[in-house]
């Protein structure tokens, strides 16, 4: 049935995408590609509740010469990428290029560990019904190596899904690369967030250790945009004269620039806390209905003290926390929740800024200095997606209050609402949740304090003295008696030894 099409990747309807993306242009159905695709991809589409082409996928499988040729593909995240390039990839292997048993065919390279298990996830729904099995495997840093190892050299890989990280990792061994010895196509996901992460020199590493272009291994890549990085990588996975498709609206406002966006700031380091939850409680009552929002923090352990915080703070909330200290299983299982949840508010670190999708956003809090300006612009994007609604907001201390002013192009407004003379009535709340909060996480955030503000003394023009002083600050305001113990070794790492203020000794916790 029309109405059980369900929502590619980010939750969007296939229908709304073309009435915004498309003027007139209506969904085709996949089953109009029969005489293109293998019947059991069909099934499995529908199996999976596809019924019609989203934008992306229909160029792909449309207007490429063939489904083996070479493309950079211009698309967002939530647009049924995922889809788009593994149909062409499987079904290639289908017409008659399977590789032999244990060879990996199909290599896609992506940013996050998350979004490498949603493609898998994908690629497993999609080959469900093939009267062959084809197993599709992961590799990515945060699981045991040993163990993922040794299911990938027994296993028969047709597909691997990797993060460049391990991927690099694990090509050093010979026999790994052996894997790769029958490869037909390589995928590169969200290139210019994986570029922008710092990937570049990891993904030349992986493409000089891989067979050679000259083999004739179809190139992919999608990317939103084409920074001069994306191309310089896309001319080694690509033959010349590869075709380009876009789904981006080259007159579309950049979500950056067209999100309400404000800041404030608060006179301590301390009044950060009732200040959130004083902008919470403003921002719910002017858009109760499906109120959903990611609070963004500067580590993460200050994104886990935040979780533990207001889980007792923000009792009538639904709340969930995403950051590189939790276990994969709980990260994967998060990851899943808040996508489904209709309201809900998640703390979260950078891992949830790198190609994963959201859907229904409608608010963006950042807590603290972003490290830099593409941080900020990111965190942004993860609101007023797939032409949803959605603000942004940046709670500063006085000290970090000069962000807004050195990005002037940034259309960053002061708040409209005086939040810090609604301080009071939230500072009790807060205090009463502090006292349930575990002595242990309090001094993991306060050591990840120190260590990523010291990295800013001089943006934030002061000392390390006055560092310390402002951490210990911090931690009064989390109800500690005195600052957190710190390894002397910790100590000399941050670059700290000799400023007076810090306990120095053994942390039980």
């Amino acid at each position: 049935m029309e109405d059980a099409q369900p929502k590619p990747e980010g939750g969007v309807d296939v229908r709304q995408m073309y009435s915004t993306a498309a003027g007139d242009a209506q969904p085709k159905p996949f089953s109009e590609l029969k005489d293109k695709l293998n019947k059991g991809l069909l099934d499995g589409l529908d199996k999976m509740g596809f019924e019609f082409m989203s934008p992306v996928q229909q160029q792909v499988l449309t207007q490429l010469p063939s489904l083996s040729s070479d493309c950079v593909v211009q698309a967002k995240t939530g647009t049924g990428k995922t889809v788009a390039f593994l149909l062409p990839a499987i079904q290639n292997l289908l017409a008659g290029n399977m590789p032999p048993k244990g060879k990996v065919a199909i290599l896609v390279i992506c940013p996050t560990r998350e979004l490498a298990l949603q493609i898998s996830k994908e690629c497993n729904g999609l080959t469900t019904c093939l009267p062959q099995k084809m197993e599709c495997h992961t590799a990515f840093g945060g699981t045991s190596r040993a163990s993922n190892l040794n299911a990938f050299m027994k296993g028969n890989p047709t597909v691997l899904v990797a993060t460049p990280g391990r991927l690099d990792d694990i090509l050093g061994e010979e026999e790994v690369r052996d894997k790769f010895s029958h490869l037909k196509t390589v995928v590169l996901d969200e290139a210019d967030q994986m570029l922008d992460a710092g990937f570049a020199p990891a993904v030349k590493k992986i493409l000089r250790r891989i067979p050679p272009k000259n083999d004739g291994w179809q190139g992919m890549c999608f990317s939103a945009t084409l920074p001069k990085e994306v191309l310089d990588i896309a001319k080694i996975v690509l033959f010349p004269g590869f075709t380009h498709l876009s789904t981006v609206d080259p007159n579309e406002v950049p979500t950056h620039e067209r999100v309400p966006q404000f800041s404030f700031s608060v006179p301590t380091v301390g009044q950060t806390f009732p200040a959130l939850s004083a902008l919470i409680e403003e921002e719910y009552n002017q858009s109760p209905t499906d109120f959903k929002a990611i609070v963004f923090g500067t580590t993460a352990n200050g994104v886990g003290l935040l979780y533990d915080l207001y889980r007792h703070a923000l009792p009538q909330f639904r709340l969930f926390e995403l950051h590189s200290r939790m276990s994969q299983p709980a990260r994967t299982r998060t990851t899943k929740d808040f996508k489904e949840a209709s309201s809900g508010i998640l703390f979260a670190s950078d891992v949830v800024g790198r190609g994963m999708d959201f859907p229904n956003v409608g608010l963006v809090i950042q807590v603290g200095l972003p490290s830099s300006t593409d941080q900020y612009v990111h965190r942004v994007g993860r609101t007023a997606r797939a032409g949803k609604d959605g603000r942004a907001v940046l709670l500063l201390f006085q000290q970090e209050s000069f962000f807004p002013r050195i990005n002037k192009t940034l259309p960053i407004k002061p708040y409209t609402v005086d939040i810090v003379s609604r301080l009071a009535p939230h500072q009790a709340t807060i205090d009463r949740a502090f006292a349930n909060v575990d002595e242990a996480s309090k001094s993991k955030a306060y050591q990840a304090f120190l260590g990523y503000n010291k990295t800013f003394v001089k943006k934030l023009q002061i000392s390390t003295a006055d560092l310390v002083r402002l951490a210990n600050d911090y931690a009064r305001s989390m109800g500690c008696p005195e600052p957190p113990m710190l390894e002397k070794s910790t100590v000399g790492k941050m670059g700290l030894k000799g400023v007076p203020g810090l306990r120095i000794g053994s942390r039980r916790d």
